[in-house]
């Protein structure tokens, strides 16, 4: 899986993002039976400002968020709950194992390290995850859309060693 990151906010660079994206985008590709080498997305390392502005300008609501994705290709099922298209791959095709972009937000992020007591490497992964489950076609904004995808995240995480992240820790 090629990841173009590119790291707008500095503080991202303590962090393991290098290693992170590109390990939870070809688990999630592999999951999913597709060749994690046909595929490549961009990443931007941003900070908050950045990003309220990315969804102020593309998704018309002006705060920060942890992680936006733009797919390349819309996949998504027509049906609530269904399975999204394939992408293709096709090596005639330069643009066709483009995936699409991402943008994650350091400031978000570890605030919600902080709030919910997790792992930032953790915490990461997973968003890296959505974020390519949301290019791959993926949603939640469907009630059976949202149930796929959260255990599509749970598996893959699951195979990374990781923790349910929709499971409260407390109890």
């Amino acid at each position: 899986m090629c990841i173009d990151l590119i790291i707008e906010d500095d503080r991202w660079s303590a962090t393991a993002l290098d290693r992170l994206a590109p390990r939870a985008a070809r688990a999630t590709l592999t999951h999913l039976g597709l060749d994690p080498d046909a595929y490549e997305v961009s990443l931007l390392a941003c900070d908050d400002a950045r990003i309220a502005t990315l969804n102020a300008d593309f998704r018309d609501k002006p705060q920060p968020t942890n992680v936006l994705s733009w797919p390349a290709t819309d996949l998504a099922a027509p049906e609530d709950g269904d399975s999204p298209a394939r992408p293709d791959s096709e090596a005639h095709d330069p643009e066709a194992g483009f995936l699409g972009d991402i943008a994650i937000a350091y400031d978000t992020c570890m605030r919600e390290v902080a709030e919910q007591d997790k792992s930032p490497d953790d915490h990461v992964t997973h968003l890296v995850i959505h974020a390519i489950l949301h290019c791959l076609g993926y949603d939640h904004q469907r009630d059976r859309d949202a149930t796929l995808m959260e255990r599509l995240e749970v598996e893959i995480l699951g195979k990374l060693g990781l923790p349910d992240p929709y499971r409260d820790s407390s109890g």
